[in-house]
C-alpha cells in the first residue's frame, strides 16, 4: 500500500511538473507580456504573469525622472521577458527596454508624422539641455530651445515641454529635438487666431514686450501691438518705462487696427473717461486751483491740476512786479502752487493759468494809495548815471531822473545818494499801463527860476563861482539851481577864441545881467559890458576930481592904461 501511495504521489509531481514545464514552453524570450504587480521591495518588483509564474523587474526601471516609483501593487503592466528562469526561480522581465521599444516606435513616427512628443528636461549640458522621452536621453541644442533666450535659461530644468523630433538614429542610440518648432507654430496659431478674432475698440490683456524711447510693443498673443507714448496717459508721461517694465501683464484697448499690414495701435489711457470732457465746468475763467509744477521751460512753467490735465503759467504772469528771466528763478519741479485760470482753449487742450493773479495787483494798490503831488519816503535802491530808483513798496520802485534830483547841476548822483539812503520825495507821475513811477526831489522845494527876475533884473551885478567853461562860453552858479552863462563875446574887450584856460570851475567872478528869459531858464551874463560900466565910472569920477580944461576921454584913458602897465 505504501509503494502504491509512493507512486502514485510520484506520477503527481511528474505530471505537475510537464504540465508546468510545458506552460513554461508557451513563454519565449522577448515576449511581450502583461502581468499584475504583486508587491514592490525595495530592489525589486514582483509580477504575476501568469502560467503559474512570476516575474521580477529591477525597481529602478519603474522610477520616473524625478526618482519616484511609478507603480504600486495591484498594478497591469506590461513587460518584455528576457529569461525564463533566475537562479530564484522567476522569469526574469524588464519594464525598460519594452519602454524603450515603444519610445523608439513613437519617436520615430513622430519624425516620420512631424508630430509633437512631451518631454522632460533633465539638465543642462554643453551646448543645450537633455531630455527625457519616455525613458529615452534626447539632446534639445540651445539654439532650438527658445524663441528668445530669456534671463534665465536654466528655468526651464524640471519641467515638462513639447518638443519636435529633427533628427533620429536607433542604431546610433542618437536624437535630437527641438522646443523652438513647437513654440514657432503655436505662435503661429495662437496669431492667426488672434489677427481673425481682432477688432478696434476690443479691451485685451497683453504682454510688455520692449519698451522704446517713443512707446512700448506689447504680445497680445504672438502679435506684437503699439502702445505709443502719447497713449500711456492722460497726463504727461517722460518715458514709458516709469509706467511698465519688460514682462508686466497690462491691459490694453485697441485703438486701431489695419488688417492688411497687421497694424496695432494700442491705448492704455483710452480705459479711462477724457479729463478734458467739460474742462470748462471744472476749471471756469477766474477760479483758484491748485497744481503741481512739474516741467519748466525758458517760457514758463507747466501745472498738472489733475492726471491727463495740465495748463501753463507764462512767465509773464509769475510776478507783478519782479522781472523774470526764468521760471526756476521762483519754481521748482514738485511745488505745489495756488494759481487762477485765466483762459481756456478746449479744441487745442490747452489751459493758461497765472501765479501773479492770486494775489491783488500792487499797482492798483499803489495807485489807491498814492496819488500825483504826494510826498513819499522811501530807501535808496540803485544809483546809476542817470538817476536813482527807490523802493516805494515790495515790488514797486520809483524812479528819480538827474534832472529831478536838484534845481542846480549835478554831475553823477553818486556825489549825493548810496544806496540805503533814506530821502523824501514828491510822485510826480503814476503809468499805471506801462507800470512806471516817476519821483522828484527838487520838486519838494520852489523852483528857484520863479524869483530870478526880480532878484537878478537886467543891469544887476551879480557874484558866483565858475561852474563850467567851454568853448562857447562860461557857466557860473549864481545860487542851486540857477546859473548864468557868459558868452565868450561877453568874455573880454579884447576878441578870444575860448575862454577855457582863462578861468578855472570854482573861480570867483563877478558879472552883468544883460539877459532874463526865466521862461527858458536863460540868464546871460558880460564881463566885459561890467569893465565897460567900471570904466566909465571910472572916468566919470576921474572928471569930476580934475574940474579943469582941456581934459578930453582920450587922455583919461591914456592915462589909465599907463596906470594898469605900472
Amino acid at each position: 500500500m505504501e509503494n502504491m501511495a509512493e507512486k502514485t504521489e510520484k506520477l503527481a509531481e511528474e505530471n505537475f511538473a510537464q504540465l508546468l514545464d510545458e506552460e513554461i514552453k508557451t513563454i519565449s524570450s522577448g515576449e511581450v507580456v502583461t502581468g499584475k504587480v504583486i508587491r514592490v521591495d525595495e530592489d525589486s518588483v514582483i509580477i504575476d504573469i501568469g502560467y503559474k509564474s512570476e516575474g521580477v523587474v529591477p525597481v529602478s526601471e519603474f522610477k520616473g525622472p524625478d526618482g519616484t516609483i511609478r507603480v504600486q501593487p495591484g498594478d497591469e503592466v506590461q513587460v518584455l521577458v528576457e529569461r525564463l528562469r533566475t537562479p530564484d526561480g522567476l522569469v526574469k522581465l524588464s519594464y525598460r527596454r519594452l519602454q524603450r521599444q515603444k519610445a523608439w516606435e513613437t519617436v520615430e513616427k513622430a519624425a516620420k508624422d512631424n508630430a509633437f512628443l512631451e518631454a522632460y528636461v533633465l539638465e543642462r549640458i554643453k551646448g543645450g539641455f537633455a531630455v527625457d522621452i519616455q525613458g529615452l536621453r534626447a539632446f534639445l541644442p540651445f539654439s532650438q530651445a527658445f524663441l528668445k533666450t530669456p534671463k534665465y535659461p536654466e528655468e526651464i530644468i524640471n519641467t515638462h515641454i513639447k518638443v519636435a523630433v529633427i533628427n533620429c538614429s536607433r542604431k546610433k542610440n542618437n536624437i535630437v529635438v527641438s522646443r523652438k518648432v513647437v513654440l514657432e507654430k503655436e505662435q503661429e496659431e495662437q496669431r492667426k487666431s488672434l489677427l481673425e478674432s481682432l477688432e478696434e475698440g476690443q479691451v485685451r490683456e497683453g504682454i510688455v514686450k520692449n519698451i522704446t524711447d517713443y512707446g512700448v510693443f506689447v504680445d497680445l498673443g504672438g502679435v506684437d501691438g503699439l502702445l505709443h507714448v502719447s497713449d500711456i496717459s492722460w497726463g504727461r508721461v517722460k518715458h514709458p518705462s516709469n509706467y511698465f517694465k519688460v514682462g508686466d501683464r497690462i491691459k490694453v484697448k485697441v485703438i486701431k487696427y489695419n488688417p492688411e499690414r497687421e497694424k496695432i495701435a494700442l491705448g492704455v489711457k483710452q480705459l479711462t473717461p477724457d479729463p478734458w470732457e467739460n474742462i470748462g465746468e471744472k476749471y471756469p475763467l477766474g477760479a483758484k486751483v491748485q497744481g503741481k509744477v512739474v516741467s519748466l521751460t525758458d517760457f514758463g512753467a507747466f501745472v498738472e491740476l489733475e492726471p491727463g490735465v495740465e495748463g501753463l503759467i507764462h512767465v509773464s504772469e509769475l510776478s507783478w512786479t519782479k522781472r523774470i528771466r526764468h521760471p526756476k528763478d521762483v519754481l521748482s519741479e514738485g511745488d505745489v502752487v495756488e494759481v487762477v485760470v485765466i483762459g481756456i482753449d478746449e479744441e487745442n487742450r490747452r489751459i493758461s493759468l497765472s501765479l501773479r493773479q492770486v494775489e491783488p495787483n500792487p499797482w492798483d494798490v499803489l495807485t489807491e494809495q498814492f496819488s500825483e503831488g504826494t510826498v513819499i519816503e522811501a530807501p535808496v535802491k540803485t544809483v546809476t548815471d542817470f538817476g536813482i530808483f527807490v523802493e516805494v513798496m515790495e515790488g514797486i520802485d520809483g524812479f528819480i531822473h538827474v534832472s529831478d534830483l536838484s534845481w542846480g547841476r549835478i554831475k553823477h548822483p553818486e556825489e549825493r545818494y548810496k544806496p540805503g539812503d533814506v530821502v523824501q520825495a514828491v510822485v510826480l507821475k503814476i503809468d499805471r499801463e506801462r507800470e512806471r513811477l516817476a519821483l522828484g526831489i527838487k520838486q519838494l522845494t520852489p523852483d528857484p527860476w520863479e524869483s530870478v527876475p526880480e532878484k537878478y533884473p537886467i543891469g544887476s551885478v551879480v557874484s558866483g563861482k565858475v561852474s563850467n567853461v567851454t568853448d562857447f562860453g562860461i557857466f557860473v552858479e549864481l545860487e542851486e539851481g540857477v546859473e548864468g552863462l557868459i558868452h565868450v563875446s561877453e568874455v573880454s574887450d579884447k576878441k578870444i577864441k575860448t575862454p577855457v584856460g582863462l578861468y578855472e570851475p570854482g573861480q570867483e567872478v563877478q558879472a552883468k545881467v544883460i539877459k532874463v528869459e526865466p521862461e527858458n531858464r536863460r540868464l546871460g551874463l558880460s564881463i566885459k559890458k561890467l569893465k565897460e560900466d567900471e570904466e566909465k565910472r571910472h572916468y566919470k569920477e576921474f572928471s569930476k576930481e580934475q574940474k579943469g580944461p582941456g581934459i578930453t576921454l582920450g587922455a583919461v584913458l591914456r592915462e589909465q592904461l599907463a596906470s594898469e602897465k605900472k
